[in-house]
């Protein structure tokens, strides 16, 4: 039975991720979680200059999931080349680092500082506030996208893979975007904006007021636009959004993703990465399947 994958012609021993921000850089799980059992391990993202977050607070539960505002917090990317990547180097698995940046001049500076080091992949998120453009996302905006991708492209020494945001209007237009300026692959779905008030003190329970929506709730959504995007491009898609267990995975693959990327669920059950990968091979043997490729897009019209 084989449950290798390949993104941007990396080699995947399966095709279960942890997703950006919900896992660190893989210390704190590494208790519970034979990290060498994961596909990969997706780094939280990291910027060139340490980055302090929102003020608290700024993560509260809603129904099916929870909101987070968390302003996208990190020692920056010196940390990440002193501690984490050695610490990941142990473990035979893939390393994907996110990167975030509030300019173009700041991605392209982590990106550059990490083209010599042993990573695997680089995970761009671009639902990060575009400063000069007024925080519009840079993911928001098709041409903007498109700017960044091809400029992180042409700097970049590993494959990128282009993380979207769900809050536009056509996922497509965007993938198509990010494909024409010369992405690797994509992950998707990034957070949905939400909010939540407390009605007993009539205050906004983020500090931030609106946050980013995770966990099952967003899962349809993410399935849908996994299943767009992936037959909208040629470029491999990493699903993910609400995956709580093999079957939702396996729904992912299904629709059309390469791999997928398990977020919240780290925060309700730290063993649930690994229960996943288990899943799909008890799924694969179950029903006969030799190759876990065979299921990616073979969802039937």
């Amino acid at each position: 039975m084989n449950t290798k994958v390949e993104i941007a012609g990396v080699v995947l021993n399966n095709p279960v991720m942890t997703a950006s921000g919900t896992f660190g850089s893989g210390m704190e799980y590494s208790d519970f979680v034979d990290l060498s059992r994961l596909g990969a391990v997706v780094t939280k993202g990291v910027a060139n200059v340490p980055w302090p977050g929102n003020p608290t607070p700024r993560v509260a539960e809603t129904y099916g999931g929870m909101l987070n505002a968390i302003g996208l917090q990190n020692p920056g990317v010196d940390v990440l080349i002193e501690r984490d990547i050695p610490f990941l180097r142990k473990y035979d698995t893939k390393i994907i680092v996110n990167v975030c940046g509030k300019t173009v001049e700041d991605y392209l500076e982590v990106v550059e500082r990490l083209g010599e080091e042993p990573v695997d992949l680089l995970e761009i998120n671009v639902s990060c506030p575009n400063v000069k453009e007024g925080a519009i996302a840079f993911g928001q905006k098709a041409d903007s996208l498109y700017d960044i991708t091809s400029q992180i492209k042409r700097k970049a020494k590993q494959p990128i893979i282009m993380k979207l945001s769900p809050n536009v209007t056509d996922i497509t237009e965007m993938a198509k975007a990010a494909e024409a300026a010369g992405a690797d692959a994509l992950s998707m779905i990034n957070t949905i904006t939400g909010m939540k008030i407390d009605i007993h003190r009539r205050k906004f329970a983020l500090a931030n007021k609106t946050g980013g929506l995770s966990g099952p709730a967003i899962k349809p959504v993410a399935v849908r636009m996994v299943y767009q995007a992936s037959h909208a491009v040629k470029i491999p898609v990493i699903g993910m959004g609400g995956i709580a267990d093999a079957e939702d995975a396996v729904e992912f693959l299904l629709a059309g993703a390469s791999a997928v990327a398990v977020g919240a669920m780290n925060f309700v059950n730290p063993y649930a990465t690994v229960e996943i990968v288990e899943g799909i091979e008890a799924y694969m043997k179950k029903h006969g399947i030799e190759n876990v490729t065979e299921l990616i897009g073979a969802v039937e019209d």
